[in-house]
């Protein structure tokens, strides 16, 4: 997904769901969409400048998501308060303003820069590592 900045605490995106992506006959899966939303709430850590996981994700459907149609998310930070950051997202069908699809919210945890090197596959690190887009373990540390 591609990310589009609204505002200082907004971002927005489309992406439209593909055959491989259906549940029902001629309709998206629900957990593909729940992982439309969190990744869309997931970006939202870029406003952070610090690394953030999902800790929580609730997703509402409002209404099916036939497959090949435009899903127009948009993603917001409601609130911070220490490492725990509330956001929310809502998605529409077809259009910004067309019918909703779903809403999200969610709970994302800010964790310390080294947190994917610790705790990720150690040849997935390694390889993120030297293509420089993974920290490196802290001196002294794992």
């Amino acid at each position: 997904m591609r990310f589009r900045v609204v505002d200082a605490l907004t971002l927005e995106s489309v992406v439209t769901l593909a055959a491989e992506h259906q549940g029902a006959p001629g309709i998206a899966h629900g957990g593909i969409v729940a992982a439309v939303f969190d990744e869309a709430l997931g970006a939202l850590q870029a406003f952070l400048q610090e690394p953030a996981v999902t800790a929580s994700l609730t997703t509402e459907f409002r209404a099916p998501v036939p497959i090949g149609t435009a899903l127009f998310v948009r993603s917001r930070i409601d609130s911070r308060a220490g490492r725990k950051v509330r956001v929310s997202g809502t998605a529409h069908l077809g259009a910004v303003d067309g019918p909703v699809a779903g809403t999200a919210s969610g709970l994302l945890v800010v964790v310390p820069a080294d947190h994917f090197v610790r705790h990720g596959r150690p040849e997935d690190v390694a390889a993120a590592q030297a293509a420089g887009v993974a920290p490196r373990p802290f001196a002294g540390g794992s």
